[in-house]
């Protein structure tokens, strides 16, 4: 059979095609880590909205990712006023050893350094349990995974390399304070910040 131009095109696209299907997900490269673009929560596909890596000095920490269901530029404000019927993740690569009690006190202080006094209260008995719940752990290692994700009807879902921790915590407020941890007016790091909401540094 003569291959014309045109049997060669469609041969091409086909093939493309089928070879698409068959590669991984793609992942961002976020100071050497590997953050997939897409997360699945709640059975939503939610798309990479920034990432950032977390450090002091030259140690690094964690890098960080926030999943929501549409990829866009907006302003913190926004982001904490989304729909509670909207899923959303955000994912901690961890790059170092960090023990349970000082993993819980990191989430800790950085909530009560972005809530007001009124914020703090409305959230006390969840905040306590999520202090408890990390505090509980083994301590964390260089490449563990953790996830803190809205699950609209539920609430706040946290796992460790994929096993849920603790007990499921309800109120969006609580879900808003903990990302104003990264998003806040007093965020753990400037640029983590930038990078979240923008995808831009």
């Amino acid at each position: 059979m003569r291959i014309t131009p045109r049997i060669a095109s469609i041969t091409l696209t086909a093939a493309l095609a089928i070879g698409g299907a068959a590669l991984p997900a793609m992942a961002a490269d976020v100071g050497g880590v590997k953050v997939d673009d897409t997360a699945t929560v709640a059975g939503k596909e939610l798309k990479l909205n920034g990432a950032g890596m977390r450090q002091i000095l030259m140690i690094k920490g964690y890098a960080i990712g926030l999943y929501l269901p549409e990829k866009k530029e907006m302003s913190a404000a926004e982001l904490l006023a989304l729909p509670v019927d909207r899923p959303r993740r955000v994912a901690l690569h961890i790059q170092r050893e960090i023990n349970s009690d000082e993993f819980g006190q990191l989430f800790i202080k950085g909530m009560n350094a972005n809530s007001t006094k009124e914020e703090k209260a409305k959230v006390i008995n969840q905040t306590t349990k999520f202090g408890e719940m990390f505090a509980a752990l083994e301590p964390v290692k260089k490449g563990d995974v953790v996830t803190l994700d809205w699950v609209p009807g539920q609430g706040t879902v946290s796992t460790l390399n994929g096993k849920k921790i603790g007990e499921t915590l309800p109120d969006i407020a609580f879900y808003n304070a903990v990302l104003r941890i990264w998003v806040g007016e007093n965020p753990v790091q400037e640029n983590i910040k930038r990078l979240l909401l923008t995808g831009k540094n």
